[in-house]
């Protein structure tokens, strides 16, 4: 029976990691220890993931989940010219955009207001139930926070993955909002449907493929089990997490133990409750009411959970008007990896939808 448990402890590890941008299937020999921290020097005084707010608050969703949200200006106080909403994605938490909560309020000025939440069941945010695990509801739970955190004015939406979805979801919900409110739209590393066609999800959306199945009913009879054996794995996910979420080999460890970290907090429980909402996935109708907005489709060109090729092209298919760019050599947590160069492109794309004169980023 032993290989039986090693092989729970090593999928359990990486689970989240596989459908976050890492897999099995990886000779991960190397573990965070052992890897030479050349490179960490730039983050010596870099408080990754650890930036505090101007303004903490809790947000019901209409079942009830308390969704954590943050709020960072504007600095002239009053209503603001514009707010940013930052939606992360699947087994990440807000700090994915440390970088651009960073830089962003500098760049776009005074009186823009910068919003994050973390999705339900995920970082500081409150457990969902099963049943209400799906992207139908991440787009309603969005509602939420918009009526509360910016009920009035002007608002662009960022969404990473996940969050990109869970921005299709609700524009398929309240087109209307779209239509009035919704200046901007930015839809990173992510995609309108088909997840099971290509990448990494082929294999872990299959209903071929019965470990994310098995996990998940393990998961259910008895999760204290499959939390324990999940640790067992740990030494291996770093190293996967590093190998097949980034693009590039050299990646600070310092951003990967971040990433690293936020996908460690997310339960197998969690994971699987969302697989099958993430395999269902299909909004390429909703997209229509995106047309109204600037929109920018941004993904790495080494994305192994949404490939640029087709999921990027396809989504620039469907928003013919929509800016397209191709990261080389990034991968899918692409705020992470190439963070000034993110920031940059959604300066500008805020740039093209109001008008409003920001400064300029610097980096590549």
């Amino acid at each position: 029976m032993k290989p039986v448990w090693q092989a729970l402890a090593w999928t359990s590890g990486v689970i989240g990691a596989a459908v976050t941008g890492a897999a099995v299937g990886v000779a991960a020999h190397s573990t965070r220890a052992a890897v030479q921290r050349k490179g960490d020097e730039a983050f010596v005084e870099e408080p990754l993931g650890r930036l505090q707010p101007d303004r903490q608050s809790t947000v019901a969703a209409d079942d009830g989940v308390p969704l954590s949200v943050q709020e960072i200006g504007p600095a002239t106080g009053g209503e603001p010219a514009l707010t940013v909403v930052l939606v992360h994605g699947f087994a990440l938490d807000s700090r994915c955009w440390h970088f651009q909560r960073r830089d962003l309020p500098e760049l776009l000025g005074p009186k823009v207001r910068l919003v994050q939440y973390d999705q339900r069941s995920h970082g500081r945010s409150g457990h969902s139930s099963k049943k209400n695990s799906t992207i139908d509801q991440l787009g309603r739970d969005l509602d939420a926070v918009l009526r509360a955190a910016a009920p009035r004015g002007p608002i662009a939406l960022v969404g990473h993955s996940m969050g990109g979805m869970t921005i299709m979801a609700l524009a398929e919900q309240n087109p209307k909002l779209f239509a009035d409110r919704v200046r901007a739209v930015a839809l990173i590393g992510t995609s309108a449907g088909q997840l099971g066609e290509a990448g990494l999800p082929r294999t872990w959306l299959s209903r071929a493929n019965p470990v994310p199945r098995g996990l998940a009913l393990l998961s259910e009879l008895n999760p204290g089990l499959v939390e324990r054996t999940r640790k067992m794995g740990d030494r291996l996910a770093w190293s996967i997490i590093r190998a097949l979420s980034f693009g590039d080999r050299k990646v600070s460890p310092a951003v990967v133990d971040l990433m690293a970290e936020m996908i460690g907090a997310t339960t197998v429980e969690v994971v699987t409750d969302f697989l099958e909402t993430i395999s269902l996935h299909d909004r390429k109708k909703a997209l229509a009411a995106l047309n109204t907005c600037e929109v920018l489709v941004l993904s790495g060109d080494v994305d192994k959970l949404t490939p640029f090729s087709p999921h990027a092209e396809v989504l620039a298919g469907e928003l013919p008007d929509a800016t397209l760019v191709k990261v080389e050599g990034a991968g899918h947590p692409v705020m992470l990896e190439r963070p000034d160069l993110v920031t940059n492109e959604i300066v500008a794309m805020l740039r093209r939808a109001t008008g409003m004169k920001f400064k300029k980023g610097t980096g590549s």
